[in-house]
């Protein structure tokens, strides 16, 4: 039986394009978070070097090592979320959805060539949005700082057992370097905070909760837009003038 926020999938078309999708080499070394009962190791473990399958449920963990056992899987018991991830080179999971923005942020401080990650669908939705879109964010703009994100497709309930009440989807991640800098990153995690918490809100109202708008050097018409309008960097360059006239 699935934990709460994961479902073993078990469609095997969806199995097979996610294969696929990870572009694996017999050199890798993946990792796995939310091994469950095994469906998606067993698929990884015959094109790879090694498979690290990270499992926090006790009992899914020991079936797990009995199954592997003297295989190229190594199952690690434990909450990915804690753990100190050995090396690897790519990660490809099925991942349990409540930690979804927690274990994103975790990986991506970690060198690797690519994800494959499954997620609810609203929240890859997120993670790929452009700006002018209802979905685009503050997740959004913090991840795509560390890495391109792709949509690649739509896993319905149908492909997972128990079905999730949810449509899930599959992720690509592709960890680079920033196409822009940022003075202070907290200051602008802060700003981002700021203005989509209030995002149907003009940025010179959200603006207002860090300074007087009035002698920024900004544009009216630009002030006059709201967060989701602007691309990130232009969201960037508004927080760096904040963060230095915050520090005068």
């Amino acid at each position: 039986m699935a934990r709460s926020d994961q479902y073993t999938l078990i469609d095997d078309l969806v199995l097979h394009r996610i294969i696929e999708y990870a572009h694996l080499q017999e050199s890798d070394v993946v990792l796995e978070i939310g091994a469950g009962t095994g469906v998606l190791t067993e698929k990884l473990a015959e094109h790879v070097c090694k498979v690290i399958a990270i499992e926090s449920d006790a009992s899914l963990a020991r079936s797990l090592g009995q199954r592997f056992k003297g295989t190229s899987v190594e199952v690690v018991h434990g909450d990915a979320l804690k753990l100190t991830f050995p090396r690897f080179n790519k990660v490809v999971s099925n991942l349990p959805y409540s930690i979804s923005s927690k274990i994103t942020f975790k990986l991506l401080k970690h060198p690797f060539e690519e994800a494959i990650l499954m997620y609810q669908y609203e929240f890859a939705r997120r993670l790929a949005a452009s700006h002018g879109s209802k979905d685009y964010g503050k997740l959004s703009i913090c991840v795509q700082y560390l890495a391109d994100v792709e949509l690649l497709e739509i896993v319905p309930p149908t492909a997972f057992s128990p079905q999730p009440g949810v449509r899930s989807a599959i992720v690509r991640l592709v960890p680079r370097a920033p196409e822009y800098e940022v003075a202070d990153r907290n200051f602008f995690s802060r700003f981002l905070t700021a203005v989509f918490s209030q995002r149907r809100k003009k940025l010179k109202n959200s603006i207002a909760a860090f300074t007087d708008v009035r002698n920024l050097g900004l544009s009216g018409g630009l002030l006059n837009m709201r967060p989701e309008e602007l691309p990130a960097a232009k969201l960037a360059e508004i927080s760096d003038v904040l963060y230095y006239r915050t520090r005068e």
